[in-house]
């Protein structure tokens, strides 16, 4: 059974950093995309990062470019996302998602196979 498990979440100041991690089992995802997404209640999920299965192209949203940064540990079958110079709009629970072996990366909901439950971070101003 395959499992997504965040951590890392939590509540910063705004201009602060947090890094996230997600954990996979079930089996390995060195050939799997995987990626992050955000949500905040009454939106709908919104993309902000994904990595391909060796780690060796990533692909960020606009909105945290140059501010966040995917990376992935094969050895660990984890990833992870480092957040700096948060924002009060970075704000949300983030969830990790993995893709089907072999596929490319997406920015696209619908084409993630797995899903972590999520992992709050708020932001204060």
């Amino acid at each position: 059974q395959v499992q997504l498990v965040e951590s890392g979440g939590g509540l910063v100041q705004a201009g602060g950093s947090l890094r996230l991690s997600c954990a996979a089992s079930g089996r390995t995802f060195r050939t799997s995309p995987m990626g992050w997404f955000r949500q905040t209640p009454g939106k709908e999920r919104e993309f902000v990062a994904a990595i391909t299965g060796g780690g060796g192209n990533t692909y960020y949203a606009d909105s945290v470019k140059g501010r966040f940064t995917i990376s992935k540990d094969n050895s660990k079958n984890t990833v992870y996302l480092q957040m700096n110079s948060l924002k009060p709009e970075d704000t949300a629970v983030y969830s990790c998602a993995a893709r089907d072996r072999w596929t490319a990366l997406s920015a696209r909901v619908d084409d993630y196979a797995y899903w972590g439950q999520g992992t709050q971070v708020t932001v204060s101003s």
